[in-house]
């Protein structure tokens, strides 16, 4: 289980180039989202995922601009600066019903050292 909760460097580029039913879940604050962040993601700070993940659809679809992801959606993928808050907001989503959740643990540090 604890492997299936885990998305590598290698996974997430793969699913940035091919998979159209990619949600990738900045948690980070503003500040450090407007620094760089992930091609695709979308903003939902930490302390705001849980309201996020409460939204009915048409709220959350308004706010961040994405359908809101069903609860068993294939590839939801959340990440921070480094894996510890992008767990937090899996735990999260996880109390929410969202049992697929995973975590870039390598976060946009790793992603950062290899993209430049």
């Amino acid at each position: 289980m604890e492997n299936q909760a885990v998305v590598t460097y290698e996974e997430l580029t793969a699913l940035l180039a091919k998979s159209k039913d990619l949600i990738l879940i900045d948690v980070r604050e503003k500040d450090e989202v407007d620094r760089g962040c992930i091609p695709r993601s979308v903003h939902i700070a930490l302390g705001t995922v849980e309201e996020a993940f409460k939204m009915d659809p048409e709220d959350f679809q308004a706010r961040y601009g994405i359908p809101k992801p069903a609860l068993d959606a294939p590839e939801l993928v959340f990440y921070c600066r480094s894996g510890k808050r992008s767990a937090q907001a899996i735990s999260k989503a996880r109390e929410l019903g969202y049992v697929t959740a995973r975590n870039y643990t390598g976060s946009y540090l790793d992603w950062s050292s290899r993209e430049g």
